[in-house]
């Protein structure tokens, strides 16, 4: 039997719920260049309380001070995927999967180096 919360109308309605929240931080607290490519929401010149580490991907928003080159970009596609997936159960299963990317298994998935971690 599948599981009703993931890679469902389920999780898509909690991928579109954070993609809102992420639009709310993003756009009014960016003082960068804010584009959208291949449907990744990209804001730049968020302050640092905004993200973590380099960028932060809620929804299909990536928040970023300046973090946002081609690589880096590939990587926070694939976590918007894992959003879409797994809906608003994705920030429980990121924290229990750890802050050590090299175990993280959405990190390992979106790619380590694109990501910077190496």
């Amino acid at each position: 039997m599948r599981n009703p919360l993931v890679d469902s109308p389920v999780s898509r309605a909690g991928w579109l719920f954070a993609t809102a929240v992420g639009l709310a931080v993003g756009l009014p607290f960016s003082t960068g260049r804010v584009r959208v490519e291949d449907g990744l929401v990209v804001c730049t010149g968020l302050p640092r309380w905004a993200f973590r580490r380099g960028g932060t991907c809620v929804g299909s928003v990536y928040l970023t001070r300046d973090n946002d080159g081609p690589r880096v970009l590939r990587h926070e596609r694939v976590h918007v995927a894992q959003w879409r997936r797994y809906g608003m159960l994705m920030p429980l299963l990121y924290a229990l999967a750890g802050r050590d990317a090299a175990r993280n298994r959405f990190e390992v998935e979106a790619g380590l180096e694109d990501g910077g971690y190496r």
